[in-house]
């Protein structure tokens, strides 16, 4: 993501759905509305097999853009860990009709923002402006698409950026550092193991070359998906698109070929200690099923689990070690399913001043077994799916959350109909499913144990 202000909120109905929520086609696809559930959106396909979707959204008279590729950092070849966060920064710099940082300014100078991020399986570039600016911003991102010039001369200081961006995100923050680690022992083989920015001696390596292949590898129409949420409608939408994505020619797109992760047979534990730190804290993280293809039965019941678990101060978790029994400041759950393949499952606690962390992570430990015991009750199962279908009511009031949860779902093997299903497919979530989907997920010999800890002073 670049150093930008204004970026998208991360409201919770994107991670509800996607985290804690051939494709050319060479006829148009009819405008024909997705059955209501959430956000009503219509959705068509380009000639060149560019997938459109758009949510009307009348609050006020602006719009989000939002073009999002099916690549991620999961997707870099061996050696070149960083490169598809690298791509997104060196996509601002300039193409055959548009010098370094000229794309920006025209956002700025139309009263508009603009950003973009990369996750481990997709790469995404919003911009949100008046609704009669659109047709500005469709031309320039359609540009960028296919018209990418890059030169040592921007390529190289935009490297540095990334470097000194990796040192202060990630090696002067332990709680940063001890999550990369979680990640790298989390995974044995699969690509998700990898830091999303890279590793500093892969960075060091990345160049020119390496970003323009990346670029014209994956960087096609139908391997894109265009989102717009706001005051416009579908015709609108189309009639823009056309104008200015629709002669971009579709291009051969490599197949996502991950490499599977290996059965796993031994709980890893990772301990980091810092001067830097204050706050004690322990996280245990379980290899789970993600949302993607083939997962998606598994994913609900998980939801409704993360929920029961840690679904703010009513939550089991806070409830018995915050309030309870006084052992923590914080203590809840987390479910990542905004993944292509596999996801995970975290418990995390911070103890109170003078608890030792052996002592929380016990207690820690012995609520994660009354759970695989006793299981859950119908009644916590009713309210965490009636608290989560109405986080898909509240979903409606913000104009970015539309393009989110649908760029994060299409991008890792969903549709639109799963989208908008979602409310229903939570209220079929029975005990039996959440307690079958826990004693499958909460395995000991696919989990890491991660500890933060302040550094002993001699």
């Amino acid at each position: 993501m670049r150093p930008l202000p204004g970026l998208t909120p991360r409201t919770r109905l994107p991670y509800l759905f996607a985290s804690i929520f051939a494709l050319a086609v060479l006829v148009v696809a009819p405008l024909v509305p997705a059955e209501a559930r959430v956000f009503d959106p219509e959705t068509f396909t380009l000639d060149n097999g560019l997938q459109v979707v758009v949510v009307t959204n009348r609050r006020a008279p602006i719009v989000t853009h939002m073009v999002w590729y099916k690549v991620g950092a999961a997707d870099e070849s061996p050696g070149e860990s960083g490169n598809a966060h690298f791509l997104e920064h060196l996509l601002f710099k300039g193409t055959k009709t548009l010098g370094p940082g000229e794309f920006s300014e025209i956002i700025a100078h139309n009263g508009g923002r603009e950003n973009a991020f990369t996750s481990q399986d997709f790469t995404a570039y919003y911009q949100t402006v008046a609704r009669d600016r659109l047709d500005i911003v469709m031309r320039h991102e359609a540009d960028r698409m296919v018209n990418l010039v890059l030169t040592d001369d921007v390529v190289l200081p935009e490297r540095d950026v990334i470097l000194e961006e990796r040192r202060s995100r990630v090696d002067n923050s332990p709680g940063a550092q001890l999550r990369e680690m979680m990640n790298a022992a989390l995974y044995l083989n699969h690509p998700y193991r990898l830091p999303v920015i890279g590793w500093e001696h892969e960075i060091r390596q990345l160049n020119t070359e390496t970003a323009l292949a990346f670029y014209r590898r994956w960087y096609a129409p139908n391997n894109a998906i265009l989102i717009v949420a706001g005051d416009v409608t579908g015709a609108e939408v189309r009639a823009l698109a056309e104008k200015h994505y629709g002669p971009i020619p579709a291009r051969p797109v490599p197949e996502r070929r991950r490499v599977e992760e290996p059965p796993q047979h031994a709980a890893r534990l990772v301990t980091l200690e810092s001067a830097q730190v204050r706050q004690p804290s322990l996280t245990i993280t379980y290899l789970t099923p993600g949302r993607g293809i083939g997962n998606r039965a598994e994913s609900y019941p998980l939801e409704v689990l993360e929920e029961i678990m840690g679904g703010g101060a009513t939550s089991r978790l806070y409830r018995a070690l915050v309030v309870e029994q006084g052992l923590a400041t914080s203590a809840g759950a987390g479910y990542g399913s905004s993944s292509l393949d596999s996801g995970s499952f975290s418990f995390y606690v911070s103890p109170r001043p003078g608890i030792e962390i052996e002592q929380v992570e016990a207690a820690l430990r012995a609520e994660i077994a009354r759970l695989l015991e006793h299981g859950v009750s119908d009644e916590e199962v009713a309210l965490a799916r009636q608290r989560l279908r109405a986080s898909a009511i509240y979903a409606r009031d913000s104009l970015n959350t539309a393009p989110n949860v649908f760029g994060r779902a299409l991008t890792t093997g969903q549709s639109v109909e799963d989208v908008e299903a979602w409310p229903e497919r939570i209220e079929a979530v029975t005990e039996a499913q959440v307690e079958a989907a826990a004693r499958a997920a909460l395995r000991d010999v696919q989990s890491v144990t991660g500890v933060l800890l302040p550094k002993p002073t001699s």
